[in-house]
């Protein structure tokens, strides 16, 4: 097995792999001559449909702590154990002590010794108890959000056990939420419910050392919120020294694309510290209502697999074949299926110069072209381009799909810094040209059933390579030169092989890499956050005595490099080294620049609406009206006129206006609002929502500011205009290609030129 690339603290002891995991009876960390005998039998246990030969998608139930054969509770292709609603004897919405201890027995009679993490040695000091801290010891931040990056809240969690961490470990692969209490800003919030959640980030790690947390804020009481929020995912940051990567992605990403924010807290539990945590967004119903306007359509979750088969490609029309790989987060139904099977075969079987009048109608092509961008530029090993997995899909009630980030943990090549992660140093990944780490669906933001689906039965899986390959970096993890056009010729990804092979997508997607390794990039801008980041969470990284690296692996992946040249884990090096190869790239260097600035909606608003809205425009805005039209109370406010240029009636439910590009559904037009051919809609902007009429929770600013009409993640329109005159209209005299000029005001009717 490959050794760390780093020296490890005095009884470290490596994890061992997933294989010699299985034939580790003992649950030492070490194969002794007896278990060496006795391989061959335990193998035997795993060929799961008797056939004499072991395949991936056989050996993949075992990769558990000791115990966990592939029959028992908690292989991770199994569906989780329903207690909870037959141990609720007093139907409270929630097992009490006594309810719990009845709920574990039954868990005991399945068989199985429950999920256990390797064992580690512990001169290192770590996993030791943190220090005592209590509300009234920490700074309350009641006015910030609760992923604000600028603050570092602590969140107690109280059990009502002190032996929590082992009751957690008992339900890890059950439907039952323990309950706490949870107190943030000085609030207290009852009857949360408390999970492990993770793979990999769980299995991996011992008792005693830093878990990753789901919490349910509406456990009991379905209304109650956390600012704003049912579910909270508190993840352990393995595999990531710096503690950064979610962060950092999260921030490089939102102009761009649709992704989950992330930002940092404190944890105490029954009153010890547990160190730093990652608070990442979850992928449900308010994150769709947020970016895309409407918290309507299908939800799939793709978990990460060694198969690398979640990518998109077509396998036919059986639904179950899909099932095995796609999992579902919405309600369950065939017409969602259905149209997800009708992607992927359009995606597999349309011709390269039919694909974009077949594609662009069931499929965000240019949020697609994003995601792929950024998955490559920042190198993440837990990304598509090297797994086809690892990501989320979103079907929109127009029946067109969206591609979303969700494992945002091992971006950026730190992978390798800690201590509990999958990946020190040692065994290659299934990348597009070698074969993988053990399986791992990642340390992203999950629902409460958080396991991937059914496992790929032999018939079904994609052919992929046989265990072993270099250790670490390329190809399976990527490296500072990996080729930004990596996977033109796998089948498994058409998503990459298919729209890059049409030129106009291929030159779109360059310009995406241009424009992120420039700006997102941009060692000034990075910088700054690095060192805030840093600045925000060092003292108590310094202080987490349960952490999953040491403070000098920490320090090491974020301090400014001191010598020349790439150095492998640290921010700084990652960043100057990968914006460099990707401009000096001869097709990247060559791509058409694109503006996505503070100034420019592209930041916020992730897509453009492409051809379904052409005809759709803001077409006049008065910023300043004394004596140009009355709103229906007889007032002179100030408007925002739309336009229908085309020939056929346009629905604008869904639809948002702003003035505030970190704000864009700021305010929604009325669900049912139709605007027909050659008609035009005022909306006034004057914040008397109350009135009659379409009046918007906002005013416009005579002295110039940004307008906005967004649909979900998508650009409809936007029209920019400087200081304003008295009843001096700005505008268009046609299409959205027109130039905004001065108009004379004509709120309802065809716009005219001031001269």
């Amino acid at each position: 097995m490959a050794q760390p690339n780093s020296p490890q603290p005095e009884g470290f002891r490596i994890p061992l792999d997933p294989v010699s995991r299985v034939l580790d009876a003992d649950g030492d960390g070490e194969l002794s001559a007896e278990e060496i005998e006795n391989a061959a039998k335990l193998l035997q246990k795993l060929d799961a449909n008797g056939d004499g030969k072991l395949v991936i998608n056989e050996i993949l139930p075992g990769f558990r702590g000791p115990g966990m054969g592939p029959g028992g509770p908690g292989g991770p292709n199994n569906q989780e154990q329903k207690l909870a609603d037959k141990f609720d004897n007093d139907n409270n919405g929630f097992l009490d002590q006594a309810e719990r201890a009845k709920a574990a027995e039954a868990i005991q009679s399945r068989g199985g010794r429950g999920p256990r993490g390797m064992r580690f040695g512990e001169a290192d000091g770590l996993g030791t108890p943190g220090r005592n801290i209590t509300v009234s010891d920490v700074e309350s931040f009641p006015d910030a959000s609760l992923y604000d990056i600028s603050v570092l809240r602590t969140l107690f969690i109280e059990f009502e056990s002190e032996d929590w961490e082992a009751e957690l470990a008992k339900f890890k692969h059950t439907d039952v939420e323990v309950p706490a209490t949870v107190t943030i800003d000085g609030r207290q919030y009852p009857l949360i419910g408390v999970k492990f959640r993770g793979q990999s980030s769980f299995s991996n790690i011992p008792e005693g050392r830093k878990r990753s947390l789901n919490l349910s804020v509406d456990l009991v009481d379905e209304d109650q919120r956390l600012y704003g929020y049912k579910t909270l995912n508190l993840l352990n940051c393995n595999g990531d020294p710096s503690f950064m990567s979610s962060v950092l992605y999260s921030q490089i990403a939102a102009p761009y694309l649709a992704v989950p924010k992330a930002n940092f807290v404190h944890v105490v539990i029954n009153g010890e510290s547990w160190g730093i945590y990652c608070n990442v967004q979850q992928f449900n119903k308010e994150f769709i209502k947020e970016n895309f306007g409407s918290n309507q359509g299908a939800r799939w979750k793709v978990s990460g697999s060694p198969t690398a088969d979640g990518g998109l490609r077509y396998l036919g029309d059986n639904v179950e074949d899909y099932r095995q790989r796609f999992e579902i987060k919405s309600k369950d139904s065939d017409e969602s299926w259905h149209a997800l099977i009708n992607l992927c075969k359009v995606l597999s079987e349309t011709p390269t110069d039919q694909l974009p009048e077949a594609l662009e109608p069931i499929l965000d092509v240019d949020g697609a072209l994003r995601f792929l961008a950024m998955d490559v530029a920042t190198v993440n090993s837990d990304g598509y381009w090297t797994r086809a997995s690892d990501y989320s899909l979103y079907l929109d009630p127009q029946g067109r799909f969206h591609v979303i980030p969700h494992d945002m943990n091992e971006a950026f090549m730190l992978a390798g810094g800690g201590r509990g992660m999958r990946r020190p140093g040692g065994g290659g990944g299934f990348g597009p040209a070698g074969p993988a780490g053990p399986f791992d669906p990642g340390n992203g933001p999950n629902e409460r059933e958080d396991l991937p689906p059914r496992g790929l039965g032999p018939a079904q899986a994609f052919p992929v390579p046989a265990f072993g390959g270099r250790g670490g970096g390329p190809p399976g993890h990527g490296s500072i030169d990996l080729d930004p056009f990596i996977g033109m010729d796998d089948d498994r990804m058409p998503l990459r092989s298919k729209l890059l092979a049409v030129s106009e997508y291929r030159e779109k997607y360059a310009s995406y890499l241009k424009s992120i390794a420039k700006d997102g990039f941009d060692i000034a801008n990075v910088a700054l956050l690095i060192e805030d980041c840093r600045e925000l969470i060092k003292d108590e990284v310094a202080a987490d005595t349960r952490k999953l690296t040491s403070i000098e692996n920490f320090d090491r992946s974020t301090d400014i490099p001191l010598e020349d040249g790439h150095i492998t884990g640290n921010l700084y090096s990652f960043f100057d080294s990968r914006q460099r190869f990707l401009l000096e790239h001869e097709e990247i260097a060559s791509a058409a620049n694109l503006t996505i600035d503070a100034a420019s909606p592209e930041r916020v608003v992730l897509s453009d609406a492409g051809l379904e809205f052409k005809d759709l425009i803001i077409s006049e805005i008065l910023a300043s009206n004394t004596q140009s039209g009355a709103d229906p109370q007889g007032e002179a406010e100030d408007f925002i006129e739309l336009a229908n240029l085309g020939e056929k009636s346009i629905d604008l439910s869904g639809m948002y206006l702003s003035d505030d590009l970190s704000e864009p559904n700021k305010w929604q037009i009325p669900d049912g609002t139709k605007l027909e051919a050659g008609e035009y809609l005022l909306i006034w902007a004057d914040e008397d929502e109350q009135d009659d009429g379409l009046h918007a929770n906002f005013k416009l600013s005579k002295s110039g500011e940004l307008v906005t009409l967004v649909k979900g993640s998508r650009l409809v329109d936007r029209l920019v205009f400087k200081q304003q005159r008295p009843d001096v209209s700005v505008g268009r005299l046609g299409s959205k290609s027109q130039k905004v000029q001065s108009l004379k005001p004509t709120p309802g009717v065809a716009n005219q030129s001031l001269r």
